[in-house]
C-alpha cells in the first residue's frame, strides 16, 4: 500500500473531495475558522462521510509544512492515475482523440512553477506534462496547493530520459514544439491544430541543449519590453491558451 500523502487548502482537499472522496483518510480543519468557505467546505465532507479532526494552527502548519493551509489539510491514500504515458497515449487513441497536447517541461525544479504548470495545462485543456526525473520538481504539498487541484487531474510523467521520451513522440506523429527566445519565428505563426507537444525550459537557462536539438520546430513568445522572458508557467499558459485558440476553445 503505499504511504499516505497531504493534501492542503481548500481547492487541494476540495477537489480531492468532489473526485475521490473515499481515498481521504482524514481531514484536519482549524475550528476557530468559522466563514461561510469553512461551514461549506465541512458540510461537505460530512455528506462525503469524511473522518473529521479539529486543529490549531500550528499542527496545521506542521501537517502541511507551510502556513498557507487556509485552515484546512487531509491524510489521504495516493489515486491510482494512468501508469505510464504510453499508457495513457493509447487511452486517448482509444477514445478517439487525435490531437493529443502535451506540455513538456525541462528543468523546471520549483515546485510553486511545476505547481501554476499544472494548473494551466488542466485549464487549457492538456492531456499531460513530462518532465525528465533528474531535472524536475516531484509532486510534494507545495506543488498540490499551487496547482489548486490540477495535481489531482493532470497526469504528471517523470520520464528517465527525456530526448528518448521526445522521439517515442515523433514516432506517434506527435509534432514538438520548443520554445526559444532566439527562435525565428513566433508561437503565433505554426499551426497548433494537430498532435503538438510544447516544450519549455526553466526560466534563464532554457530547454537543455540535447533537448532543442529533438525539437522539430523551434518558436519564440513575441516580447515588447525590456524583459527578456517570462516565467515559465506564464509562458506555459501563452502557449497552451494559444494552442486552445486555434483548436477552436
Amino acid at each position: 500500500m503505499s504511504t499516505p500523502k497531504v493534501l492542503f487548502g481548500f481547492h487541494a482537499v476540495g477537489v480531492r473531495l468532489k473526485t475521490a472522496p473515499q481515498s481521504i483518510i482524514e481531514i484536519y480543519y482549524e475550528p476557530t475558522r468559522r466563514d461561510a468557505r469553512m461551514r461549506q467546505f465541512l458540510e461537505r465532507a460530512r455528506e462525503a462521510g469524511t473522518r473529521l479532526i479539529e486543529a490549531d494552527g500550528l499542527r496545521l502548519a506542521k501537517l502541511a509544512g507551510s502556513h498557507g493551509h487556509q485552515g484546512v489539510a487531509a491524510r489521504v491514500e495516493s489515486v491510482a492515475q494512468v501508469r505510464s504515458l504510453d499508457e495513457l497515449l493509447d487511452d486517448l487513441q482509444e477514445q478517439g482523440v487525435k490531437n493529443p497536447l502535451l506540455l513538456v517541461l525541462d528543468g523546471v525544479t520549483d515546485p510553486h512553477n511545476l505547481g501554476a504548470c499544472l494548473r494551466v495545462a488542466d485549464g487549457a485543456g492538456a492531456h499531460a506534462v513530462i518532465a525528465p526525473k533528474d531535472h524536475a520538481a516531484g509532486i510534494n504539498a507545495t506543488v498540490a496547493k499551487v496547482a489548486s487541484g490540477a495535481a489531482e487531474t493532470m497526469p504528471y510523467f517523470m520520464v528517465t530520459n527525456l530526448a528518448r521520451t521526445l522521439n517515442e513522440l515523433k514516432e506517434r506523429n506527435i509534432w514538438i514544439i520548443g520554445t526559444s527566445g532566439d527562435a525565428p519565428k513566433t508561437l503565433y505563426q505554426v499551426d497548433l491544430k494537430g498532435p503538438v507537444a510544447l516544450v519549455l525550459g526553466a526560466e534563464g537557462p532554457g530547454m537543455r541543449q540535447l533537448t532543442r536539438k529533438t525539437c522539430d520546430e523551434l518558436v519564440g513568445i513575441p516580447m515588447q519590453g525590456a524583459v527578456e522572458s517570462l516565467n515559465v508557467s506564464v509562458a506555459s499558459a501563452v502557449c497552451l491558451y494559444e494552442a486552445l485558440r486555434q483548436r477552436g476553445g
